[in-house]
């Protein structure tokens, strides 16, 4: 058996971080759902960025786009909608069998909205109506000035993908918004059932320590606070806030792992995957983490049983002289400046793609 299926069969949902038109008129990501077990998808500025620049399979629309004078973010924003309405069509069946559960696209605001709370929400609401899909995230940053805006857009009834999470705190304050939102709608007489996840970047945490750590400690940071993240997020369920809540037909928001693929060449291409194999959570992981996964990757327990070691390897970190709070304050930030280099060079490419089109 695959270990895609495995990881389906432990509970947890495998979603691909990718997505081009390339991959929905090939049928290949189809044929990722039946013979990988993928049941959602996420996408990114610096995703859409590659598959425009890197084909010409967006050549026609944007050449049409244009000649309806049409460019820039709106430009964009229609070539994204498109291809998340047809990713959305194929997991609707998941999405289905499993009341909702699974079977989710995400689709991001403007990463320069990261620190403007009333933009953020406005660009929610706006791109969930013009999607029209009802399993559509919309991805909000969990900024200080993100958390209102999941709260509000959670409360308005937009599911959202909470993105650029990096530690326990952070995961917390995301999933203390999005409770807010719905105990909001449970006061108001609304339907309690939205639907969310909240997205813990890994990886980047042990591309920031390179150098720093120990040797017998490298690759060791990201799962470490991703294993203390997930017995938070084990208690928070368990707490009698969120019973409350789930008594009234709501549905809780899933820990959902990303930026999953190995970035250190000596080490496992599927390191992330194994460690954090865990039911009643997401990993989205790119193409290449699904492959490898796919052909040799092995899934043999589940994450519970190794969670009290977060705490534990933390700690070695904080002997070895690295602040792990401060770096997880600190990943954040560059994470929303590496989106916002991503989204203009997105937009660059838009701009340029459509005046050599225009020129021919």
């Amino acid at each position: 058996m695959k270990a895609t299926r495995k990881l389906c069969e432990l509970g947890q949902s495998l979603w691909l971080d990718n997505i081009t038109r390339g991959l929905l008129v090939s049928g290949t990501l189809h044929s990722y759902i039946q013979e990988f077990s993928v049941t959602g998808l996420t996408s990114n500025p610096t995703i859409f960025d590659h598959a425009i620049k890197n084909s010409r399979d967006y050549d026609a629309a944007i050449r049409q786009k244009v000649k309806e004078g049409k460019s820039g973010e709106a430009l964009f924003f229609e070539l994204a909608i498109e291809d998340l309405r047809q990713a959305a069509d194929l997991f609707r069946p998941i999405h289905e069998r499993t009341n909702g559960v699974d079977g989710w696209v995400s689709l991001e605001v403007s990463p320069l909205l990261a620190h403007d709370t009333s933009g953020t929400l406005a660009a929610a609401k706006a791109l969930h109506a013009k999607a029209a899909r009802p399993n559509l995230f919309i991805k909000i940053p969990g900024t200080k000035e993100g958390l209102p805006a999941i709260e509000e857009a959670i409360f308005a009834g937009v599911p959202i993908n909470v993105t650029l999470l990096f530690s326990r705190a952070q995961y917390v304050a995301a999933a203390e918004a999005y409770l807010r939102g719905i105990e909001r709608r449970i006061t108001a007489g609304l339907n309690p059932d939205v639907g969310s996840v909240a997205s813990l970047f890994v990886s980047r945490w042990d591309v920031a320590v390179v150098g720093k750590e120990p040797e017998w400690l490298r690759n060791q940071l990201g799962i470490a606070v991703a294993w203390q993240t997930h017995e938070r997020y084990r208690h928070l369920l368990d707490s009698p806030r969120w019973q409350r809540i789930f008594n009234t037909g709501a549905r809780a928001q899933r820990l959902l792992f990303a930026s999953t693929g190995t970035k250190d060449p000596k080490a496992s291409d599927t390191l992330y995957i194994e460690a954090l194999a865990a039911p009643f959570t997401v990993n989205t992981m790119p193409e290449a983490t699904l492959k490898a996964l796919a052909d040799h990757g092995e899934i043999d327990g589940s994450l519970p049983v190794r969670a009290c070691k977060g705490d534990e390897v933390l700690a070695k970190f904080e002997k070895a002289g690295i602040d792990v709070d401060a770096l997880g304050e600190q990943l954040q930030d560059e994470g929303a400046e590496s989106f916002v280099k991503s989204w203009k060079d997105l937009i660059d490419c838009i701009a340029s793609k459509s005046e050599a089109l225009k020129a021919a």
